[in-house]
């Protein structure tokens, strides 16, 4: 039974945006998971294997990037890099969803291509976790011609995830909400791209289609890149409830816009940040870091919420068992404070006065992956291993 404990912590953030703040300095990991968060006196009846000294520093969920297009292992062609998924880790991203894998080079475009397509990318990722990063791959991308006996088949074999809409052959919402019906029956969650084209091949989305299929996520409400109009972003507020996602490579007018208005309804759980990433924008391994800095410092949100935007909401509406600092969840947490310079004096300080935290540590199921981020500036406290 492997044991972890973290002490002497600064400031605990939940993940929950209900609650983002924890009492207490000590978290106790148990066989990779949380099996309590409290003060000191966790250590009187438990001497674990590992002990990190917080040195006072912030602690918070693992993040999770929503929005990824994956193709197989740590490169992208749309880019051709490699070692991106490691370093999206050293910007504190323990969690990654697929919203599909289009960029892979000959993308299959029938039904019995884009099965196999999912269930190998699917497979691929459950084996493949770079530096412990968990990759939720394989997210169909709905073509013509796929029937319910498709969805079955794909989701006996594992895959649950349907990739935004709008990437494939169909386009419409009346062809769409048959299939969403089938995928949700099965089990599946749904991302559909909101907005304007992005690629070529993928078609411009308003808020009346994505209403009409209720996918389980609104993909990049503040466009991928291209942004739907306010209006239409009123409409997603006003007349749904669906899960709305804001993402780094979008336009941030827009972005702003949402935040504000879903603050004003008391509705931030609605909000969930990825990436969008790999795309024609680049990678960009702080990218969910960034959106935190932003959605904070620009547009009137608490870290502690922002963080939770990109945490707890996001396990919340993928159905995820992590994210969150509370008993029985997976122990991936990050370790952040304030970077050296800044006017911040912790690291939510300098979250909300636009400044990026330093990554100080990045602990996956109670593991230590990473003792010192490779794309953070350097936290001002440097934890300790005992």
């Amino acid at each position: 039974m492997a044991t972890l404990a973290v002490t002497n912590i600064g400031t605990i953030v939940s993940g929950d945006i209900s609650n983002p703040i924890l009492e207490g300095n000590t978290i106790l990991v148990v066989d990779g998971k949380i099996q309590a968060v409290g003060n000191e006196d966790l250590l009187q009846t438990s001497t674990p294997d590992q002990v990190v000294d917080a040195k006072g520093t912030t602690v918070i969920p693992g993040l999770i990037d929503s929005h990824v297009h994956p193709v197989l292992g740590d490169f992208t062609p749309r880019q051709k890099t490699l070692d991106y998924l490691d370093s999206s880790l050293h910007g504190g991203v323990t969690t990654m969803i697929s919203a599909g894998e289009p960029h892979t080079p000959g993308r299959p475009k029938d039904p019995a291509g884009v099965k196999a397509l999912a269930v190998l990318a699917h497979k691929s990722f459950q084996n493949f976790r770079p530096n412990g990063l968990k990759i939720h791959g394989g997210a169909l991308i709905l073509e013509k011609g796929l029937t319910e006996r498709d969805f079955a088949e794909m989701a006996e074999a594992g895959v649950w995830l349907v990739g935004e809409i709008g990437l494939g052959s169909v386009k419409t919402a009346e062809e769409a909400a048959p299939m969403v019906e089938w995928a949700k029956k099965y089990g599946m969650k749904v991302a559909m791209h909101t907005g304007g084209t992005s690629i070529p091949g993928s078609s411009t989305v308003t808020a009346d289609m994505v209403m009409h299929v209720k996918p389980t996520v609104v993909s990049h409400v503040n466009g991928g890149p291209t942004a739907i109009p306010a209006a239409e972003a009123d409409k997603l507020i006003d007349n749904s409830d669906l899960p709305l996602e804001i993402v780094q490579c979008g336009n941030i007018k827009i972005a702003d816009y949402v935040a504000r208005r879903l603050a004003d309804k008391n509705q931030l759980h609605r909000i969930i940040i990825g990436n969008d990433s790999p795309s024609g924008t680049g990678i960009i391994p702080l990218g969910i870091l960034r959106t935190i800095v932003q959605l904070s410092a620009m547009s009137g949100i608490s870290a502690a919420q922002a963080i939770a935007m990109a945490t707890g909401n996001t396990a919340r509406v993928y159905g995820l068992n992590t994210s969150m600092i509370a008993a029985g969840k997976e122990a991936d947490l990050v370790i952040i404070d304030a970077p050296i310079g800044s006017v911040g004096v912790d690291a939510l300080g300098a979250i909300e006065a636009g400044d990026l935290p330093g990554v100080a540590m990045v602990i996956i199921d109670g593991i230590i992956r990473v003792k010192k981020s490779r794309n953070t500036p350097p936290a001002r406290q440097q934890v300790e291993i005992k």
